[in-house]
């Protein structure tokens, strides 16, 4: 009995072991089967599940357009910049247990050893292996790389096989480059989503494109890469702009301005220079003090209004001539410089105990008190009358310039909250108002312009790839803005600012003839008011004075208590320095204004150049010459007095930089870009200037700056 027990128990528990074992492998096989149908008959579908999931349309930026001065330079530009991975996964990396890798891991380590510099060979190696070692799929090599060395990275061993061989990975971006760096920083502006300022701001529509859209898939960290190297929507680029700057004019008057700033350590100025017959922006300077005393072009105070001093006494003067209430033969008493009215005084900026002068005399002088005193003799009554000027002179509004930003001046209506007894007389002599130096250069503008008042513009022109889309042309704001005859006056009383007035010192010794005024004004600081005797220098004009070319205002804020402050000592010589530029550089060459008789000149000359062309120019002319040279393929420098000329062999050593001063432009081109050199170029003429010394080693795509006189 007992036996059977055992035996029925036996068959019991073999029993269940069975069925378990049953339903282990009927559940084996239905995962099994249920494995191959997800994978053979659903797989399309997860797979592509997955895809959607982990894939996305990207909007990939378009390039932005470029912008370029009149002469065509390169103001600011997008370049492409690229991050640099490794796909330590691609298949032909690790076959044959990575005997690729492993061939080319040496070579690859020295030459990105060599290109970059921040790591030594052993440590790239190190580098290298980690990832290959982490399987990584997405392994930073370097960042920001720029595009020529990109180019030579792709020829580097392994690299040069192609990305889904060598697992090489290159994200693209583009950055925006100011070539010229601070050179009209502030009006070229920044092209940064956030902050966007000057034309880059203003022209933003043109500028930007088209955006495109690609499919993208995201892998480890957050990372994106393309799928492929299709598009879905292919990204436009955006269009050029040719601006009115021209290079040279921009740096000789940010030059200028900069060497006053840095001697009288003013807090901020600006410099504009204005075509005088289109109205075209040719240079605009706007440079801020910083922290630590360096100066930058932080804010643009040429469309920014403040009270103009002195230079505003040619509004008043045109209204006075315009209404016939004076003659410039008419005397006025100076009060030997200082004069009541309303229980306040005005001051002569100069102690000069004058008092019966003419009206002439008195501008000349850029007296306070004869402005004031004939505004209130002749408008007291009727204010409206003269702020009626001050409207068809466009100073109650902005210019209009293709810039945003550009703020309203601030004049006072009669009857307003703000006009007293005052304000009128005060007036007269630039203050109790306030316009931007862009206004104030735009009248003098009229003036030069025979009384034509042109808006000023920054833009002469819309290209896309070279091709002319649309041509910017001078627009006329008032074809007339006073008679001929007060024009004619006007002219008289700048002209003799110059020569018998505040800026006769300056331009005494000028070949050329100016007209301009001087301005000083006492300027509030913020809440200390006026305490701290902060003074504003200006200096407006146009010149040659005959035959007028441009206009330029300068404005200079000093720091307080500054112990030189005139106008004529500070703006003058900043006016001065850039007119005196101009005029030898484009006035008098391009025979705009008459200049003195070429005399024959004997001096000792010398110049740089092929032996084949030199020879052939002195053989063509029969001029006698010595050689010493050698061959004709050789670089020579001549030199010489009247008809003799010696050629003396130039040498020229590849990698090291060779002497160019005295070469000319074409010689220059063809010497540096056989040497693989980058050249940028200023002015016309032969080189005085090279950035990279003669002598000094130079690698190809170095940039060298070289400038002619």
């Amino acid at each position: 009995m007992k036996g059977n027990e055992k035996l029925e128990v036996k068959r019991d528990i073999l029993w269940r072991v069975y069925l378990s074992y049953i339903l282990v492998v009927v559940a084996c096989v239905a995962i099994f089967g249920k494995a191959v149908y997800i994978q053979q008959v659903e797989g399309k579908y997860w797979r592509s599940m997955s895809d959607s999931l982990h894939q996305k349309i990207n909007e990939i930026e378009a390039e932005r357009g470029t912008i370029y001065s009149e002469d065509g330079q390169m103001l600011s530009t997008s370049i492409p910049q690229f991050d640099i991975y490794m796909d330590f996964r691609v298949a032909p990396l690790r076959e044959k247990n990575g005997q690729r890798f492993r061939d080319n891991l040496d070579s690859l380590s020295y030459c990105l050893a060599t290109l970059f510099g921040d790591q030594s060979q052993g440590e790239y190696k190190t580098l290298l292996k980690q990832g290959y070692r982490d399987n990584s799929s997405y392994f930073l090599i370097k960042k920001k790389i720029s595009f020529r060395e990109y180019e030579q990275l792709r020829k580097f061993p392994l690299f040069r096989l192609g990305r889904y061989k060598s697992g090489l990975i290159a994200n693209e971006r583009t950055i925006r480059l100011n070539p010229y760096q601070m050179l009209a920083f502030r009006t070229i502006g920044l092209a940064r989503d956030s902050n966007k300022v000057g034309l880059e701001l203003a022209y933003d529509s043109v500028l930007k494109g088209r955006n495109g859209k690609q499919w993208v898939r995201s892998i480890a960290g957050g990372v994106t890469v393309p799928v492929d190297d299709t598009y879905e929507i292919e990204p436009e680029t955006g269009k050029d702009i040719v601006s009115t700057i021209d290079v040279f004019i921009q740096e000789v008057t940010e030059n200028a301005l900069m060497k006053m700033m840095q001697k009288n350590e003013a807090e901020h100025g600006c410099a504009i220079v204005l075509e005088v017959k289109t109205g075209k922006i040719k240079a605009i300077a706007n440079l801020g003090k910083r922290s630590n005393g360096s100066y930058w072009e932080d804010f643009n105070y040429a469309i920014t209004p403040s009270e103009p001093g002195s230079t505003f006494k040619l509004a008043t003067m045109l209204a006075l001539l315009e209404d016939k209430k004076v003659s410039l033969n008419q005397t006025v008493n100076l009060e030997g410089g200082t004069w009541k009215i309303a229980g306040q005084t005005v001051y002569d900026s100069e102690k000069h105990g004058r008092t019966d002068v003419t009206i002439q005399k008195a501008f000349e002088l850029s007296s306070n008190v004869g402005m004031a005193k004939l505004a209130a003799a002749y408008y007291a009554a009727t204010p409206g009358a003269f702020i009626s000027h001050l409207k068809k002179m466009r100073m109650d509004t902005v210019t209009g310039i293709d810039l945003k930003g550009e703020k309203p001046p601030v004049i006072y209506k009669p009857g307003g909250r703000f006009w007293g007894p005052t304000t009128l007389p005060w007036m007269a002599f630039g203050y109790n108002l306030a316009v931007s130096p862009l206004q104030t250069a735009m009248l003098y503008n009229a003036v030069a312009n025979g009384g034509k008042m042109m808006r000023p513009y920054l833009v002469s022109a819309i290209k896309e790839e070279g091709v002319l889309l649309r041509e910017i042309k001078p627009v006329v704001l008032d074809e007339k803005i006073c008679s001929d005859q007060t024009l004619r006056q006007l002219k008289t009383c700048l002209e003799g600012v110059c020569t018998a007035g505040t800026a006769t010192e300056l331009f005494k010794n000028t070949p050329y003839s100016v007209a301009g005024k001087t301005g000083t004004a006492l300027v509030a600081d913020n809440n200390r008011g006026y305490a701290d005797k902060i003074y504003q220098s200006s200096f407006a004009g146009y010149f040659p004075a005959d035959n007028p070319q441009y206009t330029c205002i300068v404005v200079i804020k000093n720091k307080p208590h500054a112990a030189v402050f005139y106008g004529g000592s500070v703006a003058g010589p900043v006016f001065k320095e850039i007119s005196d530029r101009l005029y030898s550089t484009y006035v008098r060459q391009s025979g705009n204004n008459q200049a003195a008789p070429v005399k024959k000149d004997s001096t000792a000359f010398t110049y740089t150049g092929m032996k084949q062309d030199i020879s052939f120019i002195a053989s063509t002319l029969g001029l006698p010459y010595r050689d010493s040279a050698g061959r004709t393929d050789e670089w020579i420098n001549i030199y010489g007095k009247d008809a003799t000329v010696v050629m003396n062999k130039k040498p020229v050593q590849r990698g090291t930089m060779p002497q160019l001063k005295g070469m000319g432009l074409k010689d220059v081109v063809y010497l540096c870009e056989n040497m693989g050199l980058k050249i940028n170029v200023k002015g016309k003429g032969k080189v005085t200037q090279q950035s990279v010394q003669a002598g000094q080693v130079v690698a190809p795509g170095q940039l060298i700056n070289i400038e002619l006189n």
